[in-house]
């Protein structure tokens, strides 16, 4: 019975000995797991730092080609608009309006005695685009009371634009103004009657 039982106690001793070895393993384990989660922790916000780095810079980067596209429109505008029967006689840059807590911003507003023409210019047009202009065009005539007794209408511009979003913005009423060559056009024919607001 003796040897029974050195055996257990040998047995058991040698368990011991196992789960201290078990232990300390997940110990040094967790260790390691956590100096990695640290880690990774660490690359991930400089990451998230970087990400917000570049999406900075592309938003510069998009400004600046809207920007570049409102400097080709602006002197065109007048012929542009002319060929077409409106005989614009002002090109406003860069218009903002604030009233009863609702804004307005416009790239280039061409104007005359009776007609406005609110443009907006992208680098590249998209759909959504135009219905935030559209959406644009419904704020005129209250924020920018002076011209409330003249007809509204409205143009997009950009140095691409996909067919289906010039389609689109022409079956909405917009005047559409993209690139032919080195010369800016209406993409719209000669029949097209732009929505008046």
């Amino acid at each position: 019975m003796s040897a029974v039982a050195d055996e257990i106690w040998a047995i058991l001793k040698e368990n011991s000995l196992q789960m201290g070895v078990l232990r300390e393993s997940h110990k040094e384990f967790k260790e390691q797991f956590e100096a990695a989660q640290k880690e990774t922790d660490r690359i991930l916000r400089k990451l998230s730092v970087d990400i917000k780095d570049v999406n900075k810079s592309v938003g510069r980067l998009t400004n600046r080609l809207g920007e570049f596209v409102e400097e080709a429109v602006r002197p065109s505008a007048v012929r542009l608009f002319r060929e077409r029967g409106i005989d614009i006689h002002e090109v406003q840059q860069n218009i903002s309006a604030n009233r009863d807590g609702e804004g307005l911003e416009i790239d280039l507003l061409v104007v005359n005695n009776n007609d406005v023409v609110v443009i907006e210019c992208k680098s590249n047009l998209s759909i959504d685009d135009v219905n935030e202009h559209l959406e644009r065009l419904e704020k005129v005539k209250r924020l920018l009371p002076d011209h409330k007794d003249k007809r509204i209408s409205g143009a997009v511009a950009g140095m691409v634009i996909p067919a289906n979003v010039a389609a689109y913005a022409i079956k909405k009423g917009l005047y559409v103004i993209g690139q032919n060559g080195e010369h800016l056009e209406l993409r719209n024919d000669m029949s097209f009657a732009a929505k008046i607001w």
